[in-house]
Formats: C-alpha cells, structure tokens, sequence
C-alpha cells in the first residue's frame, strides 16, 4: 500500500499516479474523508481520556480530604461509557480507513510510459532469428495430440474446461522445465530454492495485493478461509511478512516452483485453445527482498534472469514495458518478456518481472534494518522464470519437425533423456 503520509501531503501527485493507471482518483478524496474523520475521533477519544484521567485524581484527593466523591465518580462513569461507544465507532471508521487504502493501487515510477491499455505498450528489445519453416507450422494443441502427449478431452472429464492432461513425453518435458529452471536459477543466477505451501491464507494474500481487489478471481476453500496459490509470489513474498531483515543480509533471492491456479474471469473468449491460458498451471517465480537505492538495478538483472530462460531454449523474444495503465494493480514498473509462436505468428507473455518498490512491504509489513539503526521497509521485485506450460507451448512449436516430431533443446536434453520427441516415445 501507499504511505499514507504521501497521500496526505502529495494528494495531487497521488491521484494523477493513480489517474494514468486507469483508476477513479476519486478514492483518494474518499481516503482523506476518511482520514480527517479518523484524526477527529482520536483528538475526540484522547480528551475524554484526559478529561477521565484529571477526574480520577480528583477522586483521590476528595478522598483524602474526607469530601464526597459520588458526583464525581459517576461523571467517570459517564466518561467511561462515551470512551467505550467512541472507541466503537473508531475502530469501524478504522476499519473503513484500511480498506481504502488498500484498494489504492501502487503509483507508476515516473519513467513508465503513459498509455491506456496494452495497446500503448513498447517493444524494447528483440532476441534470436525466427525459423523460417519449409511446411506450415502447427500450433502446439494439435502437435501435442498428435504426439498423444496431451489429453484435452478427458481433463475436461475431470475438471472442466481450460484443463488439461500431459501424458508420457509431456509429463515428462514439464516436470524436467521445472528441474532445469529452478537449477539454472540456483546454480548460475544465485537464488535460493524455496518450495512453499500451495494453500495460502487471507493476510498473505492481502499482503502480496491479490486481497481485496481480486478476490472474485481467486480459488478460495470458504470453510478454512484458504485461498489455492495464484503465483509464487504470495507464499514467498510471505516469508518475511512482520519481519526486520538484516541490511547486510539484502538482497535475498528466492526461486519456487509451485502449481498456480486462477479463474481468469476477465480472460473470457481469449486463448480459449490450447495451453497458453488455463486455470491450473505450473511456473517457476523469482522472488528478490533488496534495499530501495538498488532496487532497479536489481530489477534489471531479475529481467535478464528470465531472458537467460529463453536465450538458453534458443526461443526467439521480444521484451515489452507496460505502460501506465497496464502495469496492473501493485506494480511501479513492470517487463513482460513473450516468446514467438510461429504457428500463431505472434509473441505470447512468458513471464512478467516487476519492481513494487515499497507497496507490497508496507502491506505486508517487511523492513531491514541499516546499519545505522535505521528501519525502511524494503523494495520487493518479483518475476517468472518462466510459465511452464508457456514455455513447454513454445518449445513444441518452435522446435516442431515437417515429420510431426519435436526437437528438445539442447539444455534440456539431459533432463528429459532424448533429443526429440516422437509419436512412439
């Protein structure tokens, strides 16, 4: 969430921030609407308590004197009861207070281009030569069926729709995508394997900005009040929620691999085929805790983390920066690398990496402390590394052969144990 001291002394900037990532600044008149009541009340509360405190000590020397104290106990009393009806109203109009200030979204860093929606987003970099193909490339649904290495039909037996079912090489190819990634992250790239809880509870939701916002698009499980993991941020973002991290201990680099599961209730009749949008899929995240000053070099480097990804696949990309009004919710500044898709002639998102800067640790309450004593709430970044299924669609598509087989990439052969895939493996 915002400081709240921002908004107060920086409205104008606030709400043009929030204004040019598509949101109504009108919250933000209701926050300090909100807010002036809010301090009314406490200068309110806080003079009866004095008020209170003056009389009890009359109290006592009434009785000292040997004077009567009925007629000024019941006016504590009275006090009492007015605190106690105060206090009541307060921790609702409290209650109103945070909830508005969470439903503020995070305020675009000055350098993100100005744009409406991902139509405005700019292509910042190209990677690798597309294959020029002597047959026409099939799309990754039909290769994978063709290989009896995907099951649509009867995951949809068992789930519904946008599910899906890998079988023999495919299971295989996502299960080694994951072993691959995760090493590669670990080994070459320096990050910490994590392995986390895929149930997550309502603080960490709230913690990470998926909570209140998008609730209608989380799984929940209403009777323990869980909510099934959307993205490896949540969890491992998480693991340092209420606490003080150590500045020497900065930057700390997670990677998890968890299975993620989302309604995509505002993805209606988009990539309804294949494997590219579903509602349970697995990915690898990155996770970075860092200290503000460095926080956007460090988003470079967690980029160039998911771009090795790809380089290493030999899977041609572009990477796009969101403009202001589709950075998303939580975000300051965010890169989306995609991956081509020859059959479909276009780049696909592969991953998203964003810097937060303090939103998500002052939501979840994560601070280092300097050297100097000093407590500042650090700066999250976060990014995938990559969408399995995604990056298991490029893969077929890009490494397809006019036979109907499929080349695996050369880093990955030692995980999957062959150099292709065939409709006999």
């Amino acid at each position: 969430m915002l400081d709240p001291n921002l908004i107060r002394t920086k409205t104008e900037f606030v709400k043009k921030g929030i204004a040019n990532k598509g949101v109504d600044a009108s919250i933000v008149d209701e926050f300090l609407k909100v807010d002036e009541k809010r301090k009314g009340m406490i200068k309110e509360i806080d003079e009866l308590r004095h008020k209170r405190k003056v009389l009890s000590e009359e109290i006592g020397k009434r009785i000292a004197n040997g004077k009567d104290t009925e007629e000024t106990k019941e006016e504590v009393r009275n006090i009492g009861k007015q605190i106690k009806e105060k206090e009541k109203d307060f921790n609702e109009l409290n209650r109103q207070f945070k909830n508005i200030l969470l439903r503020i979204p995070n305020i675009p860093h000055s350098s993100v281009p100005y744009g409406k929606n991902e139509i405005d987003n700019r292509v910042v970099k190209r990677w690798g030569d597309i294959k020029d193909f002597d047959f026409e490339p099939r799309p990754h649904w039909e290769i994978a069926e063709k290989l009896g290495i995907i099951d649509f039909k009867r995951a949809a037996k068992i789930s519904g729709a946008r599910f899906y079912v890998l079988k023999g090489m495919g299971a295989k190819l996502e299960r080694a995508l994951i072993s691959w990634m995760i090493d590669l992250h670990v080994e070459k790239h320096g990050y910490k394997e994590i392995f986390p809880p895929f149930l997550i509870n309502r603080d960490s939701m709230i913690g990470t900005g998926q909570l209140p916002k998008f609730e209608d698009d989380m799984y929940h499980c209403g009777k323990d009040d869980l909510f099934l993991d959307p993205t490896a941020e949540v969890p491992v973002t998480n693991l340092h929620r209420d606490e003080i991290l150590k500045e020497e201990d900065l930057p700390i680099k997670y990677v998890a691999y968890t299975a993620c599961f989302r309604r995509e209730a505002g993805a209606a009749g988009k990539d309804t085929r294949g494997i590219i949008r579903v509602h349970q899929f697995n990915k690898v995240e990155m996770v970075r805790f860092v200290k503000p000053e460095e926080s956007y070099k460090q988003l470079e480097e967690l980029i160039d983390n998911a771009e090795d990804v790809l380089r290493l696949l030999n899977i041609p990309y572009q990477l796009k920066q969101m403009c202001t009004g589709d950075l998303g919710f939580t975000a300051a500044m965010k890169f989306d690398p995609e991956a081509y898709m020859p059959a479909q002639d276009r780049y696909v998102e592969i991953s998203s990496c964003s810097n937060f800067e303090d939103f998500q640790a002052r939501r979840a309450n994560i601070r280092y402390r300097t050297k100097s004593g000093e407590l500042r709430y650090v700066h999250t970044l976060n990014g995938s590394g990559l969408a399995v299924g995604r990056t298991m669609a490029a893969i077929l598509e890009n490494y397809q052969q006019k036979d109907g087989s499929v080349l695996i990439p050369e880093v990955l052969q030692k995980y999957v144990g062959t150099d292709r895939i065939t409709a006999e493996n």
